[in-house]
């Protein structure tokens, strides 16, 4: 199949086309058909299949079709984005931007970390997209710089961790000022079933399509996992980059602190290295994926925050310094390599206290993965294990991950460990929400009208141009700007 076959818009298959693309993925193929049809949508894939494609493909479609009847002098916001981080925010705007560029629609990208002033001009101004963090929209939402009021579509990427309790309260707030009669939409690597059950709150009839087995990794990841002491992680992972020559490497901690403390370490001993987490600015996490992509830096290290939101062309290595404290993350984490049909290699660094993380995400995956040791780095079969320290807080300890709104204090889902906590939308540092605007957002207060490698097999990559602007406005590039 291609995608000439699928009914989309001369303008949208000449975007694909400008960027190698002429065969749909197998979960465009599904979801694309069903999205143009009308049909709200829960689809599953694995990490780096195409999910950003599958929902803005059909979306520029509907929209375009559908703009002929409205007046060009004032743009009302018709399309909803809703996603965890910032990082994924600014791909998935870039998706939208990259395949709707030769169409008349504006978009943005909205959240936080950076000041409300541009985005309030931006949104005034008119825009038909949106992609947004729930908790910025809301701030936006209740000092009324954006009407809702119309909004014909909305999509939550991610959908697993935007609907896990930690997201569930804004998302409702959200929905309270979207039309009833809307198409929505829901995308995600993994969908539990406790998720799909919560998911029907806000899908009417839902058409279902999965292209892999729930929370399954791709079959062009190769995966091992080397049992080593705590104290020598990271003298091993020292001795893998070094040997193997390794050039790009992303690393992923539990915690801030480790990542911040691990990054120093590589970088004084000769590996140029940074760290990524929701404590930087926005503006220290653009430079640092920039860097790494531009091969200036040979290791990211990062929290669960990047999982979601880091798409790098052909990436080779992802490595689990340490494994995540829910199973899912796993899932996440080494999706970022081996996309778009690419090879890739995953590694865990595994010590005795994370022996039952392995077991967890062994049995999530159906699966056992192969063990290795190094000589020099054998683990010490006398070795007690210790308690591991959270990367999420426990309950009533407040945290900060990236894009807009203040997650603390929420209690995690039935079955679920207290680990479980959101991440991405955060606002700490200034960035959070008066009380008043709390209370009118918590209220469902509408605001008035504003006036305003391998084969590319398909568009798999959430924006192959990198991460957004500072400011959160959009960029140049086919869009009409203002």
């Amino acid at each position: 199949m291609l995608f000439s076959e699928l009914g989309l818009r001369a303008e949208i298959l000449r975007s694909l086309s400008e960027q190698g693309y002429d065969t749909p993925t197998p979960i465009q193929q599904q979801a694309i058909p069903e999205v143009l049809a009308g049909h709200d949508l829960m689809a599953a894939a694995q990490t780096g299949t195409g999910k950003t494609a599958g929902f803005t493909l059909p979306m520029l479609q509907l929209l375009s079709t559908r703009n002929s009847g409205l007046s060009m002098a004032k743009f009302q916001t018709r399309a909803l984005i809703l996603t965890p981080t910032r990082e994924l925010a600014a791909q998935v705007y870039e998706s939208v931007r990259t395949y709707g560029q030769h169409l008349n629609l504006r978009a943005a990208a909205i959240y936080g970390g950076v000041s409300m002033v541009p985005q309030t001009k931006l949104l005034r101004s008119g825009v038909e997209i949106i992609v947004a963090t729930p908790g910025r929209l809301l701030d936006h939402v209740a000092q009324r710089n954006v009407d809702l009021s119309n909004i014909e579509m909305v999509v939550l990427d991610e959908a697993d961790r935007m609907l896990d309790m930690g997201f569930l309260p804004d998302i409702k707030k959200v929905m309270k000022v979207l039309p009833e009669k809307r198409q929505t939409l829901m995308y995600s690597a993994t969908f539990s079933d406790e998720i799909r059950q919560l998911a029907k709150q806000f899908l009417n009839d839902p058409r279902q399509v999965a292209v892999a087995s729930a929370n399954s990794t791709a079959d062009t990841v190769a995966q091992a996992v080397y049992t080593v002491d705590r104290n020598k992680k990271r003298d091993l992972l020292v001795k893998l980059i070094e040997d193997n020559q390794w050039h790009q490497v992303l690393v992923f901690t539990r915690t801030k602190h480790g990542a911040n403390a691990l990054a120093e370490k590589l970088d004084k001993g000769g590996i140029r290295a940074a760290a990524i987490h929701g404590n930087k600015s926005q503006g220290a996490r653009t430079k640092a994926l920039a860097d790494f992509k531009s091969l200036k830096l040979h290791v990211l290290v990062a929290t669960d925050i990047a999982a979601r939101g880091i798409d790098i062309d052909q990436l080779p290595h992802v490595v689990n310094y340490e494994l995540p404290n829910v199973p899912e993350d796993y899932v996440h984490r080494i999706g970022r390599t081996g996309r778009a049909g690419a090879t890739g290699e995953a590694v865990s660094l595994v010590c005795v206290d994370e022996f039952k993380l392995l077991r967890d995400i062994e049995r999530l995956l159906k699966r056992q993965l192969e063990k290795r040791m190094v000589e020099g780095f054998e683990p010490d079969p006398n070795a007690k294990p210790q308690p591991i320290e959270n990367g999420r807080r426990s309950q009533g300890q407040g945290h900060s991950f990236g894009g807009g709104g203040n997650r603390d204090a929420r209690p995690p889902r039935q079955g679920q460990s207290e680990a479980r906590k959101p991440q991405g939308d955060n606002r700490s540092r200034g960035e959070g929400r008066s009380n008043a605007a709390r209370n009118a957002a918590s209220h469902g207060n509408k605001p008035q009208p504003n006036g305003g490698g391998a084969r590319r097999s398909g568009p798999p990559r959430q924006g192959a141009a990198g991460a957004g602007r500072g400011d959160g406005q959009q960029r140049s590039g086919g869009f009409r700007q203002r």
